[in-house]
């Protein structure tokens, strides 16, 4: 099915051209295209593809709730005033799922188990519909709905984002006139206080678990909750930790709209720009309307100008194209439609200046932005020139959910991320790997956040007997990257640049201490080796990354490690403007390490906490 959006509008969007027409017309689009794989009474959507690990019923349900979600913005936005077959659609699918009776009736509401999320998107979307659809059934049906939903009272649920969904569900319940347990509810919002990690981060459940959760589930369930409840107190609560995230977060999208590609669940794609419209929906944001609109917009247009949704109007498990390696194993075909939480700007109305204003830059269409986030433990840069977004990640490692003799989780280990490059499942990019004699590899595992300031950040790791300390600076569209390494003597190190990916194998060069990969677009991943590596190298592969069928990153190698601690520097750069990487000075002496760079020197001292001086 043909996606079809209005022409752009370059007087009021001059960035995107995107305007509330567009994703009126892409959210119809969507609805659409689900609708031939609707089962008999439109309880379940059963799209094609691999089912997820909850079997197909619980995946039919996911098809009809996500889609619901979908369907309630663009109703309420529009106050009841679209194609009544919508409305009657997703009534319909809430008639029959409710009854037992019905040979496509929903599952039961279980401990642990995935319709319970589901059940939190139906009670969203119930609550911004209700005056269509919920207080239209009949006494009898109501009933049905209810007693659905209130199967999630008592209910156990993983210690994550999950304790907000029956936050959701019972506050729902509780409007409506139905049961719920009122400790259940203030239960999973105190819950959310422990991972309150400062500075408007939380982090998804116990340990050191931040990415897109923060935003699309941690500010979302709760500021919503607060807003079904009328709790003022809570409402001010949650609306000052917003604005410090989108303080932030608004540096996250690159100029072309490309999210940061960085955790789990990145099929939800577009859902990255719920909590920017979070902002404008509840007046949390310190972003101005126009910006708002021109970041979101931006990140909606990236996505459709690069096959998203596909050719028959699906979302599919991927990024860009289908792409196994980003998928959970909870993940089904439906899932991706999580993304339905990008429309949450639709209940904002037409007149509201978010639609109205004329966009307004975002702050990388002005100037390069440098942004220390501690709460993570994050570093980011972001080039005006290229439009790339770099993530220099010394916090996040989701240690407590991993296996610790498992194989790292690519999505949130690395040393850095971007808006261009993703990583690669058993990729040597963003790792600094050291390697004992006999092959085995010792890779960045518990991160230990030691700094982050204005353009510097540090951590460390340690596996088994080898400790790494490391210390990044940031210099343009590169980094420099200092490594302490405590290792065996005869051990390898190996420190790789950034995964570069594209459809035709890219441009490989190496020589001189560097190595490069360039794509066809001029974007360019290199590492130069500064001090302590004796090479480099450029590793290669098919059907790796998320950007393309053919990856190579660039790294650069030491061979024999001398035993105890020794001093390894590397550049790491990646840019979209065509130049070739600086050449930084480096001179290693004992205690420091001094950086010649282009506008200054940077003095880095060496240590368990490394810090820098000018």
């Amino acid at each position: 099915m043909p996606l079809h959006l209005p022409p752009p509008d370059d007087r009021l969007s001059g960035h995107t051209g995107y305007t509330r027409a567009h994703w009126e017309a892409m959210a119809d689009h969507l609805l659409a295209s689900v609708a031939p794989y609707a089962t008999e009474g439109f309880s379940q959507y059963r799209l094609p593809g691999e089912p997820s690990i909850s079997g197909t019923v619980s995946d039919g349900l996911e098809g009809y709730a996500r889609t619901f979600l979908l369907a309630a913005f663009r109703i309420a936005g529009a106050q009841g005033d679209v194609a009544p077959e919508l409305i009657e659609r997703y009534a319909s699918g809430l008639i029959a799922g409710t009854d037992p009776r019905h040979p496509f009736a929903w599952p039961p509401l279980t401990d642990m188990a995935q319709p319970l999320v589901e059940a939190a998107s139906i009670a969203l979307a119930l609550h911004e519909t209700r005056p269509w659809i919920f207080d239209r059934l009949s006494p009898e049906q109501r009933e049905r709905v209810v007693s659905w939903l209130a199967g999630f009272i008592g209910r156990r649920t993983p210690d994550n984002n999950w304790v907000l969904f029956q936050v959701i569900v019972e506050q729902f319940l509780a409007e409506v006139g139905g049961p719920y347990e009122p400790d259940e509810i203030t239960g999973g919002l105190e819950r959310i206080e422990e991972w309150y990690a400062g500075d408007g981060w939380y982090t998804d459940g116990k340990g050191k678990n931040f990415d897109y959760y923060c935003g699309w589930a941690l500010h979302l369930y709760p500021s919503l909750w607060a807003r079904m409840a009328g709790d003022t107190a809570r409402a001010e609560r949650y609306a000052g930790r917003l604005r410090l995230f989108l303080e932030q977060y608004q540096h996250f999208f690159a100029a072309d709209g490309a999210p940061v590609h960085q955790g789990r669940s990145l099929t939800y794609r577009f859902a990255t720009v719920a909590p920017l419209w979070l902002g404008a929906l509840t007046g949390a944001t310190p972003l101005p309307p126009g910006r708002t609109r021109r970041v979101a917009s931006g990140v909606l247009r990236h996505f459709a100008e690069r096959g998203v949704p596909d050719e028959r109007g699906l979302l599919t498990l991927g990024w860009y194209d289908p792409f196994r390696p980003v998928v959970q194993p909870y993940s089904g075909p439906a899932s991706p439609y999580w993304a339905s939480k990008a429309f949450i700007g639709l209940l904002l109305p037409p007149e509201h200046p978010v639609w109205t204003d004329p966009e307004e830059p975002a702050p990388i269409d002005l100037a390069d932005q440098s942004v220390a986030m501690p709460g993570p433990g994050w570093l980011l840069r972001a080039t005006h020139k290229d439009g790339v977004v770099r993530l220099l990640n010394h916090g996040s490692d989701r240690d407590r959910v991993r296996s610790g003799d498992g194989v790292p989780d690519p999505h949130y280990l690395r040393l850095a991320y971007t808006s261009h490059t993703g990583p690669e499942a058993s990729g040597v990019d963003n790792n600094l790997a050291v390697i004992a004699p006999g092959g085995d590899t010792c890779l960045r595992r518990s991160i230990e956040p030691l700094a982050v300031s204005d353009g510097f950040a540090a951590s460390a790791y340690q596996d088994g007997d080898v400790r790494v300390v490391t210390a990044v600076v940031v210099a343009g569209a590169s980094e420099i990257r200092i490594h302490q390494v405590t290792a065996p003597a005869g051990h390898h190190v190996r420190d790789g640049g950034h995964a570069l990916a594209a459809e035709t194998p890219p441009e490989l060069r190496q020589g001189d201490g560097v190595a490069s990969a360039r794509r066809a677009d001029g974007l360019t991943s290199a590492v130069r080796a500064l001090h302590g590596f004796t090479g480099t190298g450029l590793a290669t592969a098919e059907h790796a990354n998320a950007f393309g069928r053919h990856s190579a990153t660039p790294y650069a190698v030491a061979t024999g490690h001398p035993g105890g601690t020794a001093v390894y520097v590397s550049l790491v750069h990646l840019s979209g403007t065509g130049e070739e990487p600086p050449t930084p000075s480096a001179e290693v002496t004992d205690g420091a390490v001094v950086l010649g760079l282009k506008d200054e020197t940077v003095t880095v001292r060496l240590g368990p906490v490394p810090a820098r001086t000018r």
